[in-house]
């Protein structure tokens, strides 16, 4: 490209010597040359560093598959296994505070090969049925989430939480002797 444009470059600068190009002419046409090789180079860097992206891509995923097959079978996951595979887990908050029935994002990143979205979180086609109950639910999970802002608002669920303190460690602590586990 380069050479191309000096060829071109020399030629006009030959022209304009000789007297066959007004400088006028020359001057237009030398600042399109000039600014058709800015954008030339421009996009040159654009496509090594495209380029340079699909090799890095390829190299993390050679490491994620030798990382896969290493650990094809295996009895038990251990942690040292997950550490080798998982990079970080984004926990989100929660879209409703205070509320037992909430959704909550939660994102994987592999080393290697980067977040992680399983197939099946596309889109997926409801009935009008399924939108309909889908709508109560949400509607319901908004009133219950508003009346207990209310509640933490003017001290009503900080009453109820200190009111039904003792009850809930009772209860824990039954359940835990029925699961045999140690109670410290």
């Amino acid at each position: 490209m380069c050479r191309i444009w000096k060829n071109c470059s020399a030629g006009l600068y030959e022209d304009i010597i000789l007297g066959k190009l007004p400088d006028e002419r020359y001057k237009i046409l030398d600042g399109q040359y000039s600014k058709e090789q800015k954008e030339l180079s421009a996009e040159i860097v654009g496509m090594e560093a495209e380029l340079s992206g699909y090799e890095e891509g390829r190299r993390s995923a050679e490491k994620f598959i030798t990382m896969v097959d290493k650990y094809q079978n295996f009895e038990e996951l251990t942690t040292y296994m997950l550490n080798e595979f998982v990079e970080k887990i984004v926990v989100h908050e929660r879209d409703r505070k205070g509320s037992i029935e909430t959704t909550q994002e939660v994102e994987i990143y592999f080393n290697f090969i980067g977040r992680y979205l399983p197939p099946h979180f596309g889109e997926v086609e409801l009935t009008p049925e399924e939108i309909e109950e889908m709508k109560k639910r949400e509607a319901r999970k908004d009133r219950l989430h508003q009346n207990y802002l209310k509640r933490k608002a003017n001290g009503k669920q900080q009453e109820y939480y200190e009111r039904t303190k003792e009850k809930r460690k009772q209860r824990w602590m039954r359940r835990k002797k029925k699961s045999g586990r140690k109670i410290l």
